[in-house]
């Protein structure tokens, strides 16, 4: 009898429904472009099913074998470490179970395309009457404590910028590191261009997103002058489908290859040095499945109380007073 092998997608999680479903979306999408698998999905913290919700179910469908890959765009700490050790802890309580894990989607061709389409839809509904030449760019990514990650946005930031021709670009961050959103985009209205495009580089949307898109609108009011533009997030694009069904069918193939040459825990990255060797573990296990019931009511007790717009728990960021960041994008006041 062949083993029955099943696929865990395996997300970050929200306090946001509409970031829950959507990632459920992506999810079925997954599983309609991988018929042959058993798919099922979970999450690290703030809503359910928790990641090991779904590797029960996959279990007692009768999987012995489980290719599990993180709902992430990039590597940071929680495809390098707290996803690992979700599945390790699992692994080690079922020993029969073999679970192998995919990378990240990292710097992708269909990812980076995907991207050029969210921008380009937004100008198209923009219109025409400003160039591209006289168009910035702004791409804002999460931001983590891994410079690893962060650089990658750039990079996004790059490919968009020289496949579309714009004017110019800059990268932003939405925690953590720096520049946030709103110090990045003061400094692009002093370049003298015309429009500005805001995309933040997402899969789902979110209190993060939202909150871009907030401080995207606070600028705005400041420089009427200049013409903003909000570009969607990712989301299901069916790029970005195909992009997570060959994270899984490169587990199977055995060319899976986590990126591990720049991670801050396993060589000396500039800036974090006193962070390699540091034990891999997860730092969510207080907040599995808290955050979209009545969950959320729970008292997490100090430092708790979050939207995940910083890395709580995790390994100190050495800039965490650098005057543009890092910290993160706060609640907006009523007064705005």
């Amino acid at each position: 009898m062949s083993e029955k092998t099943g696929v865990m997608v395996c997300g970050h999680g929200s306090r946001d429904p509409e970031a829950v479903t959507e990632f459920q979306a992506v999810a079925r999408g997954i599983s309609e472009r991988l018929p042959q698998y058993d798919v099922d999905s979970g999450f690290l913290e703030f809503a359910r099913p928790v990641i090991r919700d779904g590797l029960d179910n996959l279990r007692q469908r009768g999987n012995s074998r489980v290719l599990a890959v993180p709902g992430m765009l990039f590597a940071a700490g929680h495809a390098k470490n707290d996803i690992p050790s979700v599945l390790n802890t699992y692994g080690a309580e079922y020993p029969d179970l073999k679970i192998e894990y995919g990378r990240e989607l990292g710097i992708e061709p269909k990812l980076i395309r995907a991207a050029g389409a969210r921008v380009e839809e937004a100008l198209a509904a923009a219109g025409d009457d400003v160039p591209l030449a006289e168009t910035v760019l702004v791409v804002v990514g999460r931001g983590a404590s891994d410079p690893d990650a962060n650089s990658n946005v750039s990079k996004v930031t790059r490919f968009i910028w020289e496949g579309l021709g714009l004017g110019w670009a800059e990268t932003a961050y939405s925690g953590v590191t720096f520049p946030l959103v709103e110090p990045g985009l003061e400094h692009v209205t002093r370049l003298g261009y015309r429009r500005v495009v805001v995309f933040p580089y997402f899969l789902f949307t979110g209190v993060l997103v939202k909150r871009i898109y907030e401080h995207t609108d606070i600028v705005a009011a400041r420089h009427p002058e200049i013409e903003f533009i909000k570009a969607q997030y990712l989301n299901d694009h069916p790029l970005v489908l195909d992009c997570f069904a060959e994270r899984v069918n490169e587990i199977m193939i055995g060319t899976n290859q986590m990126n591990c040459q720049l991670c801050k825990y396993r060589d000396q990255v500039l800036g974090f040095e006193d962070q390699v060797g540091l034990p891999q573990e997860s730092h969510h296990h207080h907040v599995e499945g808290i955050g979209t019931d009545a969950d959320s009511a729970h008292d997490h007790g100090p430092g708790h109380d979050h939207d995940h717009d910083d890395d709580h728990g995790h390994h100190p960021y050495p800039h965490a007073e650098h005057p543009l960041g890092p910290r993160s994008m706060e609640k907006l006041k009523a007064d705005g």
